[in-house]
């Protein structure tokens, strides 16, 4: 049989390289019971290898074409695919009459296989343009009467169970190329339940709700499905995967499930490779579930409890107000779930004293089985080096919860504080001030460390020379003895840090010290000698000084004395622990730092013996794969290269904070009462108001800004906190009160808004803005 034209029919998925990503779906579709598929045929990649279509090919064309019309549609071998759609990408015509207009249509089709908008489609989608090929699916033309598209889970909501039928009178294409505003209809669980005009009866509708059902269970997930209904009998013209849906965690339970986003909490929505997932896992007590390439809680048990649910809802809506209210909205959860019985004997923590010494015996602690674990790791390698791993974790979960009590205690002042001197004084937010300054902040220091490690660079003219044309970290050896032990000691202090640190496969500063160049430099540049000294001192007089007016203030108060009493007591507490709220995430990436340390050794072994191609492929792996490899000495490379495919398409996807087990996306919103049009409203956590300009930052790599820019990014976790001393403002998609990036900014005095929506879409860059971390908005200023 000829390998240059093929009948759909005859087509199936193990032909995808020969026909392309249409052809293979429609001719799964054509043998399909109770699937219509208009007859047509598919000229080969085989047959378009060539620049001119070989005479066979003609030939046969010519064969099967007669004087009807036919429509003439790209079939790209990555097209119509789980990832990647080519929606729009690549060309196609209908009404296509006569023998020549077929052929040259054709190979106008293969032609658009390189267009700019193909060409850049493939480079964003990590797709090698030298894999690309083109087939070309000649379909026979249907009359419609209507015609439309059908998704078989709401494109936007993500809800599983709602099929959304678009319809327009006649042929499609112009709703396909968005020409026309169609007729929707809705329909769930077999029942219409919306519908926007009368082109499709109820009955034609439950007649698409049910093909779509059956071509989804064919092809095992959501479809975008083009049809037509000609006399009364429907067609489908192409189906393929939904590719902008957020996959719904899987569970082992039956009935309805809430999933809570873990990325947004830990201030890191990027997608994760699969080994980072893992150890993540491992990391923490609470069961999660992957989805996406991110972590999920279930939390529906909590939202059903009658007595959960209060104080549940009521800690999001403090940490995260989108969070919160996108829970409440939730209303399918499930019945009859008892209420957790605390343990006998078992109640709330006594508390703790506001003892300085408390801190500095839970830092030594760290520090000492920091160093245990390093030495330990230095002497394993193979299956015992990765038990020693698996079972530090444990250690890791002990200090994580030891310090629990102290890490708090800092936030709960920190509420107190706002709560009664808004009721006694009316002014909001006082314990930003507060906080200026106060000692203890690992993170912090961390940025202050690095305006110091600027000071030793500055007066180096070849230190800086060779920073600047730095491109990989061999630029470390080419520094002077005194700078670059500086640089060095900075890295043995700080180098586990990253941006997206929760993910082991992340590279760390010391994998990758140029990731802190373009902040260095920036305050080599722009900040005088002393800077971080400096701004110490100065937080420390504006906490002082708010501290005295506010006493003040007080004592002028019925009760007063009681009142300065019991706020200095909690001022007090809020500047002996605050400091330590980050100081546990920093042990825990400490210990990442020497996984990490320890994991690229025994990768390079690996690599070495002709295991692994590159030590990357262990980060595609899970934790018990690896294992498996490491004994073994075998690795199944088709899924390493499968799983970084999929990280790919994963890094696209945007995860919701709340999911339903039906793939319903939750969303809050805010109240946007007294706010100026155009504003975007977010969450204010630390105040004051600042105008700047605008600089949309992914990257902190690329983090080119100037003095007074205004930071506007999608997360902040501690990795970014060196940028803070540079920047006037922040403002992130992501965050709450307690995020890391929120305590930073207060006690930098730095006005700040996060769980800001799109913020990176709406903002452009250079864009003149004022953020207002007191109010919670942000506004153009041009």
């Amino acid at each position: 049989m000829s390998t240059f034209v093929l009948d759909l029919r005859d087509v199936d998925r193990s032909a995808v390289a020969l026909v392309g990503g249409k052809a293979t779906n429609l001719g799964e579709l054509a043998r399909l019971e109770g699937v219509s598929v208009p007859e047509g045929f598919c000229v080969t990649t085989d047959a378009l290898a060539e620049p001119v279509l070989p005479a066979e090919v003609v030939a046969e064309i010519a064969a099967r074409v007669g004087e009807s019309a036919w429509a003439v549609r790209s079939s790209a071998t990555a097209e119509d695919a789980p990832g990647t759609s080519f929606a729009g990408q690549h060309d196609s015509w209908l009404d296509v009459v006569g023998v020549d207009a077929i052929v040259a249509h054709v190979s106008r089709c293969r032609a658009s296989l390189f267009t700019d908008r193909a060409v850049a489609y493939r480079a964003a989608n990590g797709l090698d343009p030298r894999q690309a090929r083109m087939a070309v699916v000649v379909q026979r033309m249907v009359p419609a009467d209507v015609s439309g598209v059908l998704f078989t889970a709401d494109p936007v909501s993500g809800h599983r169970r709602t099929t959304v039928i678009e319809a327009v009178r006649g042929l499609g294409d112009a709703l396909v190329a968005g020409r026309v505003s169609p007729e929707v209809v809705r329909v769930r669980d077999g029942r219409v339940v919306e519908r926007t005009g009368g082109l499709l009866s109820d009955a034609d509708a439950l007649r698409l709700e049910a093909l779509g059902r059956r071509i989804e269970a064919h092809f095992g997930r959501p479809q975008d499905i083009e049809w037509c209904l000609a006399g009364g009998e429907l067609s489908v013209v192409q189906a393929r995967p939904i590719t902008t849906l957020f996959p719904v965690p899987e569970t082992a339970t039956p009935g309805p499930h809430v999933f809570l986003s873990v990325g947004h909490n830990q201030m890191m929505t990027d997608a994760m490779k699969p080994l980072g997932l893992s150890v993540w896992r491992m990391t923490t007590p609470r069961p999660m579930f992957v989805a996406g390439g991110r972590l999920f809680v279930e939390v529906s048990k909590e939202l059903a409890s009658p007595v959960v649910r209060p104080g549940f809802l009521a800690m999001l809506e403090r940490a995260d107000p989108l969070t919160g209210k996108a829970l409440a909205a939730v209303e399918d959860l499930p019945e009859g779930v008892e209420t957790p019985r605390p343990p006998p004997g078992s109640g709330p923590p006594v508390p703790i004293p506001t003892d300085p010494a408390l801190v500095t015996a839970l830092i030594e602690e760290t520090h000492a089985s920091l160093q245990a674990l390093e030495a330990e790791l230095g002497t394993r390698s193979g299956v015992d080096l990765l038990d020693v791993v698996q079972q530090d974790l444990g250690e890791l979960q002990r200090l994580m919860r030891k310090s629990h009590q102290a890490a708090m205690a800092g936030m709960e002042a920190t509420w107190w504080l706002d709560e009664k001197l808004w009721a006694w004084l009316g002014e909001s937010k006082v314990a930003d001030t507060l906080t200026l300054a106060a000692p203890g902040n690992v993170t912090s220091e961390m940025g202050l460390d690095l305006l110091r490690l600027a000071d030793v660079i500055r007066p180096h003219a070849d230190a800086v020379a060779t920073l600047e044309r730095a491109r990989d970290a061999s630029f470390v050896e080419e520094l002077p003895p005194r700078v670059r032990d500086a640089f060095l000691a900075y890295l043995e202090t700080y180098g586990a840090r990253c941006t997206g640190e929760i993910d082991l496969t992340r590279p760390r500063w010391f994998e990758q010290p140029t990731a802190l160049l373009p902040t260095l430099l920036h305050h080599v540049r722009n900040a005088a000698p002393g800077e971080a000294e400096r701004r110490v001192e100065r937080g420390r007089r504006l906490a002082a000084a708010k501290e005295a007016e506010v006493l003040e203030r007080l004592r002028g108060l019925e009760d007063g004395e009681a009142k300065v009493t019991e706020t200095r007591r909690m001022i007090e507490r809020l500047r002996t622990f605050i400091g330590f709220r980050e100081f546990p995430k920093y042990g825990m990436i400490r210990r990442y730092g020497a996984y990490k340390r320890a994991l690229l050794r025994e990768a390079e072994r690996l690599v070495r013996e002709g295991v692994l191609r590159e030590r990357d492929d262990v980060s595609f792996l899970t934790w018990e794969e690896l294992r498996d490899v490491v004994t073994s000495g075998v690795v199944d490379r088709e899924l390493v290269d499968a799983r970084r495919a999929r990280h790919v398409v994963d890094q696209r996807l945007t995860p919701p904070r709340v999911l339903t087990s039906d793939g319903d996306v939750r969303t809050g919103s805010y109240d946007r009462t007294d706010v100026e049009e155009g504003a975007l409203v977010g969450l204010p956590v630390s105040a004051g108001v600042v105008e700047g300009r605008a600089r949309v930052v992914l990257d902190l790599a690329d983090a080119a800004l100037e003095p007074g820019d205004i930071l506007v990014t999608r997360f902040t976790d501690p990795g970014w906190t060196p940028v803070f001393l540079g920047i006037a403002g922040l403002v992130a998609e992501v965050g709450g009160q307690m995020t890391h990036g929120s305590v930073i900014a207060r006690e930098l005095g730095l006005p700040a808004v996060v769980a800001v929506e799109h913020a990176t879409g709406l903002i452009r860059d250079g864009q003149r803005i004022r953020v207002d971390g007191t109010r919670g908005t942000v506004s153009y200023v041009d």
